[in-house]
């Protein structure tokens, strides 16, 4: 089961939305989600938790790039949500490693056969699957400025959205959306 919400900070305090992330299917599409919950351009907190699982965090201040935390990057992996977390660049990886060998006709096959194509496309999709790396990766100071101490987030486990809601004095805030 998965929550994700949003916290915006006002000029008044922190406003909670919960979101829905059917339509979402890049980190662009999210950040442009966490974008329009603020038209004064202030701090918007994308909070996303899969039950014990993990949890991410991604931080939009105004037309700057997205930083991201994820706790366990091998569980978000196994998640739609967190695949779109995950990027190429969050994961240290060089996104035109995968396009080189896309390009490759290693099979012998012509295009348009794909049974065997099918095939070889799964597997690929495990193997980059094994490239992620248990345990948190991304912007580990990501709350810091906000009272989230490095440590503190990757300390948190349970229940870590209701957490970090508390530590920035929007629990009450996020509660409503719940």
């Amino acid at each position: 089961m998965y929550f994700a919400a949003l916290l915006a900070r006002t000029e008044d305090g922190w406003e909670a939305s919960d979101t829905e992330l059917d339509d979402v299917e890049t980190l662009s599409d999210l950040a442009d989600l966490a974008r329009e919950a603020s038209p004064d351009e202030d701090t918007v907190l994308v909070l996303i938790e899969q039950e014990d699982a993990w949890f991410g965090v991604v931080r939009v201040d105004g037309e700057e790039d997205p930083r991201i935390y994820v706790s366990d990057a091998a569980a978000a992996a196994r998640s739609s949500y967190g695949e779109i977390l995950l990027t190429d660049e969050l994961l240290g990886r060089d996104p035109d490693d995968g396009d080189v060998l896309d390009a490759l006709d290693l099979d012998g096959t012509e295009d348009g056969e794909s049974d065997e194509d099918d095939d070889a496309e799964e597997s690929a999709g495990t193997a980059g699957a094994a490239d992620v790396p248990h345990g948190p990766v991304g912007d580990a100071l990501i709350l810091d400025d906000l009272g989230v101490s490095e440590k503190e987030l990757r300390l948190m486990s349970r229940d870590a959205v209701t957490e970090i809601a508390e530590s920035l004095g929007a629990s009450e805030t996020l509660e409503t959306v719940r």
